[in-house]
């Protein structure tokens, strides 16, 4: 009778088996009068038990599952300040009698951290009223504890702070290592130049690591307080009333994961919203900015990339630092606690729910091994440098990494319980991962046909520099999707859904140093920038800054098709942790059901909505970028005159040069960026909650199974086209024609390629996390739910999609209008009557 009791509770399933098979193995139920049919039972439980890979055969305590996670983020905390000292023991521009340097980079940084406050103004609102949210909905509708509501609300804003604290860390180094990266390859060789941008990049990868693994760690331990012993002694009452066997407590104690695992989610959460504003935010203020100043700077002027009289090349910098330094930490910081949330969230015995803990624990270590790898013994020749072995400069950095975790990880699948199923599906998460980087560069480097083929179409234009450009990108999907699909469904084979999920973790373990490589090239093309904007700073450096730079372009290619393949593993992973969390069955997400395929189709419409909204919000705020440049260039006294000399190669003389009013350009790309992420972040977060409350689980499965489908194909698509119209570029000016009408169709395919590959698609990563996140979260509350059921709690978030519509386009922020209206009509517009007569006439 307690063995039918308990099996049959959803609630305690997993532990009446284990007591059921202890017993029988024990032979406990001989004394206990048990009869056939119990014994029957008790066998049962046993088989089931081998198959749910034993239950919660070994009591793990919490504090052992997260100690490696804490003493890892310790460790990185340490490592961090070793990297600062090295990094700030490196000479400024000062310490070499070129203050210019300090100067530019000043104002850099300046406009770095004004964006950032600006943004966080708005996000601190936004999270602030999500977290109160969050703690009314699971007061109301608690499941284990009345303080679910608090718990979840502490989880949601650590993992918002958190996440936004790794993006302003990231970013506050990140300024302060492009001018020493300057005066290291101006004082110094190649390898001074890579060695101090790769640490200022390795602070920023363990920065996200550090605070993720800690925070994660820590969270796990607060918010599981008190939820493990009620059920438990509740499951060995029973027993022991039933049995009257007098067994010990302490025998059949097992923890309960699923309720602080719930909890838990709230963290990524709070890590995802965040993420996603600071991607948008940060991808519209680059892309603006650069999309201004290439288009009037390069191909109405005729200037260099980083002349110091284009007004828009500081907003440019800045945005490389903002988007590419802070958007990514904040993304990337995502990733990695999302996918241990995910592979924890499905693991069936305390082992499994261990591991992804101690192989981010692992993977920390071999990235600061790794870390000591990195040097080169290349000259800092411009394009002619030899970028392949550039590339294995920090590849074998990586490898080395790789190779430390592959070992480790081993170790660690062989003390938690001989789980060598889940190392095997951390290898094919590591192989996968690299394999989409190798295919990603392939399609993006000027090395390779895609690339050059690109740049031959520029000899008839820009219009088939973006149709190769297009073809580029969406054949490039063919490769990345074929590796996925063979993950996937071999890591399922060997170990089901967890499988998937321990794949991403180990694809994930050795962020610190992948991301130290991605973080890299920002710093580089910084350096890059201050170079040429300094013009006392002889142009040998410029070749060792170029070299770096186009080391940067292939590192920023793989790197994103990396953290695309993980999205996807990650997303899919917490799509199958909010199946078993809502307790729905395969029977009831039958693809050829209306509902479901309905939300199939509303899911694969959401990646091109959001892709829509954001490549609009950068075309609006560079026009504006344009706007002001162009009217600088009409009205700054004597800079005209500037921009003419620096057009034809000429030297402008001190007392002759002018410089340029860059604040107002950082101003208005701030403001813009800022307004124009509230459509995009408000609709993801939205669109998971309207579906689930209104329609239900089994739609809201089929609106993340379309989501993640579609979104990983534009995604691909989008950076791939974007890295190989760059490279296109990059390989002109390589070649020295990028005057020629040729290299300007490149610049226009460029210029096309900026939003793509560093605002929508790095973004749609994200939108695809966020919606499993906000899903997964919600289980508890649609939890039993059939089709329809509490439509009326639908209504609420519809209803409030509808009123921010309003508001975004009374704000004139979701609208058609052209912000240079005012200034083509001026321009058309007739001077007198008598032109006035004659257009009427014509």
């Amino acid at each position: 009778a307690t063995s039918r009791k308990l099996f049959r509770a959803d609630k305690k399933r997993q532990k009446a088996c284990v007591l059921c098979t202890d017993l029988y193995k024990t032979e406990l139920w001989k004394t206990a009068n048990m009869t056939e049919t119990d014994i029957t039972m008790a066998e049962i439980a046993a088989n089931i038990t081998a198959t749910m890979d034993r239950g919660f055969p070994h009591e793990i305590d919490k504090i052992v599952i997260v100690a490696p996670g804490l003493v890892g983020g310790g460790l990185c905390f340490f490592f961090i300040l070793f990297l600062r000292f090295r990094l700030y023991q490196a000479k400024v521009g000062a310490d070499i009698n070129h203050p210019k340097l300090d100067y530019l980079s000043a104002k850099i940084k300046s406009g770095a951290i004004a964006f950032l406050k600006e943004e966080y103004k708005y996000l601190s609102v936004f999270v602030f009223i999500l977290g109160a949210t969050l703690c009314l909905l699971f007061s109301i509708s608690w499941q284990e504890k009345k303080t679910d509501g608090v718990r979840i609300m502490a989880a949601f804003y650590c993992g918002a702070i958190l996440s936004g604290l790794a993006g302003f860390l990231g970013m506050m180094v990140a300024t302060d290592g492009n001018v020493r990266t300057t005066v290291a390859c101006t004082a110094g060789t190649l390898n001074d130049g890579l060695k101090v941008a790769f640490t200022t990049g390795a602070i920023m990868g363990f920065t996200v690591v550090g605070l993720g693994l800690f925070g994660i760690s820590g969270m796990y331990i607060l918010v599981g307080m008190g939820y493990d012993d009620d059920t438990d002694k509740e499951i060995f009452s029973v027993m022991d009333n039933s049995t009257q066997l007098n067994i010990d407590y302490d025998t059949f104690h097992h923890n309960d994961n699923d309720a602080t695992m719930q909890i838990l989610t709230g963290f990524g959460f709070g890590a995802s919203a965040v993420a996603l504003f600071a991607r948008v935010a940060g991808g519209i203020y680059t892309k603006a900015a650069d999309v201004g100043a290439d288009l009037v700077g390069k191909l109405e002027a005729g200037i260099d990339e980083d002349d110091p009289h284009n007004p828009a090349v500081i907003a440019d910098n800045v945005g490389d630092n903002v988007g590419d330094v802070a958007g990514m930490g904040a993304d990337l910081f995502e990733s990695y606690v999302g996918s241990i949330i995910a592979a924890a969230s499905l693991a069936k015995s305390d082992a499994q729910v261990a591991l992804p803990f101690w192989l981010a624990a692992v993977g920390i270590v071999a990235s600061m091994l790794g870390f000591f790898m990195v040097s080169t013994k290349e000259e800092g020749s411009g394009w002619s440098s030899n970028l392949s072995a550039l590339m294995f400069a920090l590849e074998k950095g990586m490898y080395f990494a790789g190779a430390v975790f592959v070992g480790g990880a081993a170790g660690v699948c062989a003390i938690l319980d001989d789980m060598w199923d889940e190392f095997y599906c951390i290898l094919i998460g590591l192989i996968a991962g690299m394999l989409i980087g190798k295919f990603t560069e392939y399609f993006t480097s000027f090395d390779f046909s895609p690339v050059i083929s690109i740049k031959d179409r520029g000899v008839t234009g820009p219009a088939t520099v973006i149709i190769q450009g297009l073809g580029v990108g969406m054949i490039s999907c063919v490769p990345t999707t074929l590796i996925l699909c063979v993950a996937i469904i071999a890591c399922d084979a060997i170990k089901d859904e967890y499988g998937v999920a321990i794949a991403a973790v180990g694809m994930l373990a050795t962020l610190g140093i992948t991301l130290a490589t991605d973080a890299y090239g920002p710093v580089a093309d910084n350096a890059g920038g201050l170079a040429e904007m300094d013009p006392s700073i002889p142009k040998e450096v410029r070749g060792k800054t170029d070299a770096l730079d186009a080391l940067g372009n292939t590192t920023a290619a793989t790197g994103k098709g990396f953290a695309i393949g993980s999205a996807v593993l990650t997303s899919l992973s917490l799509l199958a942790a909010f199946k078993q969390q809502t307790g729905l069955t395969d029977e009831q997400l039958n693809m050829a059901d209306a509902l479901i395929l309905s939300g199939v189709l509303f899911g694969a419409m959401l990646p091109f909505m959001f892709a829509a909204l954001t490549m609009v919000s950068v075309g609006k705020a560079a026009a504006e970028i344009i706007q002001e440049v162009r009217r600088q260039f009409r009205e700054v006294p004597g800079l005209k005159d500037c921009i003419i000399k620096a057009s034809q190669g000429l030297e402008i003389p001190a007392d002759e040069d002018v410089e340029p009013d860059s604040d107002r350009c950082v101003e208005i790309s701030t403001r813009s960026s800022v307004r124009e992420m509230l459509a995009p972040g408000a609709y993801a977060v939205l669109a998971p909650l309207a579906v689930g409350f209104l329609v239900g689980p089994r739609c809201l499965v089929g609106m993340l199974t379309g989501a993640i489908t579609s979104g990983c194909m534009v995604a691909i698509t989008m950076s791939n086209a974007g890295g190989a119209w760059d490279n296109g570029k990059k390989l002109c000016e390589k070649l020295g024609i990028k005057k020629t009408e040729q290299g300007k169709a490149c610049v226009v395919g460029d210029t096309v390629g900026d939003p793509f590959k560093d605002t929508s698609g790095p973004a749609l990563n994200i939108l695809i996390k966020l919606m499993s996140m906000v899903s997964l979260t919600i289980a508890p509350l649609v939890r039993g739910n059939g089709d329809w059921t509490n439509w009326g709690y639908g209504m609420i978030p519809i209803g409030l999609g509808i009123f921010i519509t309003g508001v975004l386009v009374k704000m004139e922020i979701l609208t058609w209008k052209d912000p240079l209206a005012e200034e083509v009509a001026g321009a058309e517009e007739p001077k007198d009557d008598a032109e006035m007569k004659a257009l009427n006439q014509a």
